[in-house]
């Protein structure tokens, strides 16, 4: 990176995590103190693209400058300093060649833009998979643009309580995340107990299991699904190579066959199951039709209230198997997580990839590249090319894999007998 970097702006989109101001807090610190501006953007992009000449940016309004004594001891805050939103820049880009198309590209350019014109010159970005994509699309915008114009780099801090992100063992946020659902599922294990009666708990983890297992195993849950569950016995006919559509009525009876077990056994008649909210991904077309999707394309699954409609008809196949009344209630958790007080881990972490960004920008004078660590916190950096497919410009979920030592751990605990 040839120019000097004497302002950089720190953005924060998606949903909140824990630790979020861990992050925020320890990156701006790191440029404050080697005196670099920072700017910190309210409300994820939704301030910047719909940018004009016209109507300049406003601090206090669409942006705040930091300064070290209002970031002291912000670390282990709740919330996000600066704000969120879901607003995204490259919506209309599916591919590099929509890049060079000036309408689909517009968003990129006013975001660009609008940094630019409060003399932003290095990006750091937070957020999840979806906003890594934007990370990446707003820097190959970039290469686009005419020699003549400055580029500003993007360095990207994977933000997820879901913990599905290629790059990193762990995403700040994530331990407390479980921690906070581990605890209300045992409160719900004492209630069921008391009234004799089951919760379908449905849990965050749009695209995988990471959430509802770590909660599930710390909540000490009598049974966990999630999407790495839907094997070829759970499938649907109508299922196909691109669309897996789960057989509702196979995994009811799989919850109804626990439930029974543990009351032929050991006369239980109470418990809780966990159940990942990316299953509802894979309902049939005829159930999912009429739900809202984001401007990312992923459907509302708060809005198919999976735990409800599961309870339903968990309900009805067990007395139908049985012929006894069971109460099974559904609840939808997740949103309790996401601005719990962080455990000291995920503040560690979380300041950790902060300073990490601080580091690839001016340390290494890196750009294009995700902040990462593993062991003992090391950092180390991770080339957007590495994580985002370059003809689809979309990002791999990361996958529990199947029979795997943190598979069978979550199996084991969460199964009929425990």
């Amino acid at each position: 990176m040839p120019q000097e970097i004497k302002r950089v702006a720190i953005l924060f989109a998606g949903g909140p995590a824990p630790a979020a101001n861990s992050v925020i807090s320890a990156c701006a610190i790191s440029f404050l103190r080697a005196g670099i501006e920072v700017v910190g953007i309210r409300y994820g992009y939704s301030n910047l693209i719909d940018f004009s000449p016209d109507q300049p940016l406003e601090e206090g309004v669409h942006y705040r400058l930091l300064s070290e004594p209002e970031l002291r001891r912000t670390r282990s805050k709740e919330g996000i300093l600066i704000g969120t939103a879901r607003a995204n820049p490259g919506k209309l880009v599916k591919s590099p060649a929509d890049l060079d198309d000036p309408e689909k590209s517009a968003p990129l350019r006013r975001a660009y833009d609008a940094l630019r014109s409060i003399g932003v010159d290095a990006l750091v970005s937070i957020g999840g998979d979806d906003t890594l994509k934007t990370a990446n699309k707003m820097a190959m915008f970039q290469d686009r643009l005419p020699q003549d114009m400055q580029r500003m780099p993007v360095v990207h801090v994977p933000k997820t309580i879901d913990n599905d992100y290629c790059g990193i063992d762990f995403t700040f946020g994530f331990f407390t995340a479980v921690e906070t659902l581990g605890t209300e599922i045992r409160n719900l294990h004492a209630d069921a107990e008391a009234a004799r009666a089951y919760f379908v708990v449905e849990c965050m983890g749009r695209s995988a299991g990471w959430l509802a297992y770590g909660a599930a195993v710390s909540g000490e849950a009598n049974l966990v699904l999630s999407v790495e569950d839907i094997t070829e016995e759970y499938l649907a006919p109508e299922s196909t190579a691109d669309r897996k559509v789960m057989d509702l009525d196979k995994v009811v009876a799989r919850i109804v066959n626990m439930m029974r077990s543990r009351y032929e056994k050991e006369g239980k008649e109470y418990g809780v199951v966990v159940l990942a909210e990316g299953l509802a991904e894979y309902l049939s077309d005829a159930v999912i039709k009429d739900i809202p999707r984001d401007d990312h394309g992923h459907i509302s699954v708060a809005s198919v209230n999976l735990g409800k409609m599961m309870a339903q008809r968990i309900s009805a196949e067990f007395n139908r198997q049985t012929g006894l009344s069971r109460k099974v209630t559904g609840l939808q958790l997740g949103y309790e997580s996401r601005c719990a007080r962080p455990h000291a881990f995920d503040v560690m972490l979380g300041c950790q990839l902060g300073i990490g960004a601080y580091r690839a920008l001016v340390e290494e004078s890196m750009g294009s590249v995700m902040v990462s660590c593993s062991g003992q916190l090391d950092l180390h950096y991770v080339p957007f090319e590495e994580l985002v497919d370059p003809a689809t410009l979309v990002t791999v979920v990361r996958f529990i894999e199947q029979d795997s030592d943190f598979h069978r751990l979550a199996t084991f605990l969460s199964s009929e007998g425990i």
